[in-house]
């Protein structure tokens, strides 16, 4: 009994010591500043640019509502980087500060969909779909974290950590001549406030946010949040904190925001710090944003023998907040491994750089096909990262299109600027002239792929 007393004011002692009082921001030396302004950016930098995302978005489409891709972007489309030709998109920012807000979803039939819903720090914290709750009909209530009241029994709860929620569904596509079917399904996807729930009519049309004056809707986010000072940064990080309270890990990093004066719901003024510390700040969250890049394309990539590229830490993040800070940088928006994995490459198997003045084979064993529940796709890309156009309007290929198998079971897919011969177009995947970048995306995948099992096989140059 004795020990277990000892034992127990021992975690008692741990617990209370991670939120004993910060020592304060005046007795911080200039060294010690610089590195505490470097560790906050990296921590609040995904909860800001996801502000400024928002911002952007709900200015071109109210929050609580939908906004819906309806059709693919093609080679003449620049606006997005990476795009698929695997799912339309249905997108909303939520904003559950007032009441829980309904997502409806209609019956999916045997088309795969998912509704991965973020918190403000950008982890995944709920994804309803095909893999978690079935392609039936179903209504979900989205609950932020102040709201106290009682639910409607038709209801399923989903309890949201932060009251800025960003949904981006995406459901099953397969190809232009799918666009009518997946619309339809697209219209019966819907956001309902609670108060408005069950009852007769149409619910209250969601209003456009008041767009602020200093609100740019033409830039990037992720360039707006870089060309931030850092006054202004850790000012509107600030303000989010109430909203969005951070998680209970994040404990310690909470007496680091405290040692620079960051309180939750306190407004935030950098110059307190006195001079030379606010500009130590500041060079702290220079170096941050110089350590974004290294974050997401260092540690972390996991690369196959064969050159292939990929992740499978993505969407919950807990307190790898380097890794957390280096994805909304360069992907805002990253799935669960459960829900999709993506693997890449630049260069061939014996590490020569994809370029259209060669030709390519990617080739499957018997038995080797990537491992998904729901489907897979190969998609090209330019040195931008942008669709190219080709005269069979083909930017993506998979277990959709009707692919010609070896007599042995084993696949070929052919990667090359020039027709392989009509016998093998219906595997070609054109490539430019120029170097290329191919993406292998597995929804939904086995937990061979979760666990790092398989792997793809390498591209290999054509003789």
């Amino acid at each position: 009994m004795a020990r277990r007393l000892l034992a127990a004011l021992a975690s008692f002692a741990a617990f209370t010591s991670a939120f004993a009082p910060a020592r304060g921001a005046a007795a911080l030396t200039p060294a010690e500043a610089k590195k505490l302004g470097e560790e906050v950016y990296l921590y609040a930098y995904p909860l800001v640019l996801m502000d400024v995302s928002r911002a952007v978005m709900t200015a071109k489409t109210p929050a609580n509502a939908f906004d819906s891709m309806r059709r693919f972007p093609d080679a003449s489309s620049t606006d997005v980087v990476s795009p698929n030709a695997d799912t339309l998109s249905s997108s909303a920012w939520l904003d559950l500060s007032h009441e829980p807000v309904v997502l409806s979803v209609p019956d999916m039939g045997k088309r795969y969909y998912l509704m991965p819903l973020l918190d403000a720090w950008t982890n995944v914290f709920s994804s309803p779909g095909t893999r978690t709750t079935g392609e039936r009909k179903a209504d979900f209530a989205i609950v932020g974290p102040r709201w106290k009241g009682k639910l409607p029994a038709d209801v399923t709860p989903i309890h949201a950590p932060t009251e800025m929620v960003w949904l981006i569904g995406r459901t099953q596509t397969s190809g232009a001549s799918d666009y009518d079917a997946v619309n339809a399904l697209q219209d019966q996807i819907r956001l309902t406030p609670l108060s408005a729930w069950g009852k007769p009519g149409a619910a209250p049309a969601a209003k456009p946010d008041p767009t602020p004056s200093g609100v740019d809707t033409k830039s990037a986010p992720v360039d707006q949040v870089a060309d931030m000072d850092a006054p202004a940064f850790f000012a509107r990080f600030a303000s989010l904190l109430h909203a969005n309270p951070p998680a209970p890990a994040d404990a310690p990093m909470i007496r680091k925001l405290e040692e620079l004066g960051i309180v939750a719901g306190k407004p935030y003024d950098l110059a307190s710090l006195g001079p030379e510390n606010a500009r130590a700040v500041s060079e702290g969250a220079e170096a941050a944003q110089i350590s974004l890049a290294a974050a997401m394309h260092g540690g972390g990539d996991e690369k196959s023998d064969s050159g292939w590229t990929s992740r499978r830490n993505l969407g919950r993040y807990g307190t790898d907040y380097g890794l957390r800070a280096g994805t909304a940088w360069f992907g805002l928006g990253a799935n669960l491994p459960e829900d999709a994995i993506y693997a890449s490459t630049r260069a061939d198997a014996a590490g020569q750089p994809l370029d259209g003045s060669h030709r390519y084979v990617l080739h499957f064993a018997k038995g080797g096909l990537p491992p998904a529940r729901a489907f897979w796709s190969l998609t090209l890309y330019d040195d931008q990262q942008h669709f190219v156009a080709n005269p069979i309007d083909r930017y993506a290929i998979g277990d959709r299109d009707p692919l010609a198998f070896a007599p042995d079971g084993a696949l070929d897919l052919y990667v090359q600027a020039a027709s392989p011969g009509k016998e093998k177009e219906s595997n070609w995947l054109p490539a430019p002239e120029g170097s290329f970048q191919l993406v292998l995306r597995v929804y939904w995948p086995k937990q061979e792929m979760i666990d790092g099992k398989w792997k793809p096989p390498g591209v290999t140059a054509a003789p």
